[in-house]
């Protein structure tokens, strides 16, 4: 008899914890799931969050439209009787020829062509910048 309540009371205490597990997990998958719900309706005076980013959206590609249709890509070159040719103010070179058939060169500071190699008669640097016109 004894053993037989022993059981009895182990199983009471094994439903209870579940019982209490079960409602522990549901309570945790509903009350997330209805908050999340209420949002995505929000009602009268809320906006759907794909209006705001498509509002958003328009905004700058307007804004965007605009700029690049008044930039424009201004290019100049610059030349030395030297193996550096540097850039006037606000441009950037882009690409360098040195005279003497010298292929070696590089850019310095954004600004400068150098060719590398020795006694070189002229440097040319390709020059440019992106100007905003109108």
């Amino acid at each position: 008899m004894q053993l037989l309540e022993r059981n009895l009371s182990s199983s009471r205490k094994f439903c209870t914890i579940m019982m209490k597990l079960i409602v522990f997990v549901l309570l945790a998958v509903l009350i997330p799931a209805k908050y999340a719900s209420d949002q995505q309706s929000c009602g009268y005076p809320c906006i759907p969050e794909s209006q705001i980013n498509q509002k958003i959206q328009e905004a700058v590609d307007s804004k965007v439209s605009s700029v690049l249709l008044k930039s424009q890509l201004v290019c100049t070159d610059a030349f030395a009787r030297a193996a550096d040719a540097h850039c006037p103010s606000g441009h950037k070179a882009t690409g360098c020829a040195c005279g003497m058939a010298c292929g070696s060169w590089d850019i310095r500071g954004d600004t400068a062509c150098h060719c590398q190699c020795a006694n070189i008669d002229w440097t040319s640097a390709r020059c440019c910048k992106v100007a905003i016109v109108g």
